[in-house]
């Protein structure tokens, strides 16, 4: 069973940066794809990253330049670093898990709970 933890949301005033982490079950970081993904009340859940084992990071239009996904595998760790942040990018964040690359398409296999980031 693969288990995803996310941490690191918060406030943060508009032009600020934050970093998202998501704990990933051993193994998965250098054998997965990854996501992260944001969805706001009302809406569809929105691919913002994604990076493959082999694939180059890919990105919403939206982030592009502002946000940036990475992974430390001897961390089992994925992240999401966010600058130049807009009260736009606002939402709950997740971070995800599949067994092969499928990019910002939102049917990913596995899921973390969440992380909420306020922008204002």
């Amino acid at each position: 069973h693969v288990q995803l933890v996310e941490s690191g949301g918060g406030s943060v005033q508009a032009g600020g940066s934050l970093r998202l982490s998501c704990a990933v079950s051993q193994g998965i970081v250098k054998t997965y794809a990854l996501a992260w993904f944001r969805q706001v009340p009302g809406k569809e859940r929105e691919g913002v990253a994604a990076i493959g084992v082999y694939e180059s990071p890919s990105y919403a239009t939206s982030v592009m330049g502002r946000f940036t996904i990475s992974k430390d595998n001897t961390k089992n760790t994925l992240y999401l670093q966010m600058d130049s942040l807009k009260p736009e990018d606002s939402a709950m964040y997740y971070c995800a898990a599949h067994p092969w690359f499928r990019g910002l398409n939102p049917g990913y296999q596995f899921w973390g709970q969440g992380t909420q980031v306020t922008v204002s």
